[in-house]
């Protein structure tokens, strides 16, 4: 196996001796730092619905933006903040749920994105699935620089954020009585999820981009228990992930996009298997043979 036969060759190289590579690598970096900062809080949450709906509610702003010339990420920022704002009416201003008004903007969003697709103007052209699909090999200073700003952005509104959005999630009543106002705190997590989602697309696709904000903060929440470690953990578990990732594609000739994302579900999956077997050989054999007797202890949100 050359990655351990000959490791220069399988990691260095690839970046030292291509532009494309570097750059990719950057946009993947970025794009982990900007969705982890912000997946921490839809996974501690429970949004992970509300991640995929995003990821495929940009889709026909990007279509429109495509077909009529404009801006890709102007379309998806725009598709983005009509998503944000129409789950925040529904929620506000019906009786309905807000997963049913997820799943309603969640179900019409997708299909006017495949309606506008199908058209003869759109005609699933190989442009449209790059930006289903993601092209990382084809990022430009561009769109570093775009997803420069979207991380600076949704780190520091994260941090400026952090004590409203802790208690919002773990005791909303709590924030009430504080005055934090919650309702205002979700909107504001809407916001980040929807400039973390708009910034990301182009580097793993609209579609991949859920892995990158769900998994590595999903893995990171079963090794660590505060949440600014969860964070900085999710960043760290997401980074070798797209570098993993990256480097496969490159060598094995794959979709980098989806490598990466498959990339992050394995990485999950083995923390699953092996935070299980660790859990069961520590469990005493008194506790075995008790089994339900033994009352399990509080659990205690992470801080």
């Amino acid at each position: 196996m050359e990655v351990l036969t000959d490791p220069i060759a399988w990691w260095i190289e690839p970046f030292a001796d291509n532009a494309f590579m570097r750059k990719a690598l950057w946009a993947a970096l970025l794009a982990v730092l900007t969705t982890s900062v912000v997946g921490t809080w839809v996974v501690l949450r429970g949004l992970t619905f509300l991640g995929d709906a995003f990821a495929h509610g940009v889709l026909p702003g990007i279509a429109f933006a495509y077909i009529i010339g404009f801006s890709t990420t102007i379309g998806a920022v725009a598709a983005a903040l009509l998503m944000v704002a129409g789950i925040h009416l529904i929620r506000n201003f019906s009786p309905l749920s807000e997963e049913t008004s997820i799943g309603v903007l969640f179900v019409g969003f997708l299909a006017l994105a495949v309606v506008v697709m199908s058209s003869g103007a759109g005609a699933y052209s190989g442009d449209l699935t790059r930006f289903l699909f993601g092209s990382i090999t084809g990022i430009d200073n561009d769109d570093l620089r775009r997803q420069i700003i979207a991380a600076a952005v949704s780190v520091g509104c994260t941090v400026l954020l952090h004590r409203a959005l802790f208690v919002a999630t773990f005791d909303e009543a709590q924030a009430q009585l504080a005055g934090m106002r919650p309702k205002l705190a979700h909107a504001a997590l809407l916001t980040l999820l929807a400039i973390a989602i708009v910034s990301s697309f182009e580097a793993v696709g609209s579609l991949l981009v859920f892995a990158f904000l769900v998994a590595p903060a999903a893995t990171a929440s079963l090794l660590v228990r505060r949440v600014p470690r969860i964070m900085m953990t999710a960043v760290a578990l997401g980074a070798v992930a797209a570098l993993v990732g990256l480097l496969v594609s490159y060598h094995h000739d794959t979709a980098a996009g989806a490598t990466m994302a498959l990339a992050t579900v394995v990485m999950l999956l083995a923390t699953l298997l092996v935070t299980g077997v660790l859990r069961g050989l520590r469990r005493p054999p008194a506790a075995e043979a008790s089994g339900a007797a033994t009352d399990e202890p509080a659990h205690h949100p992470p801080h």
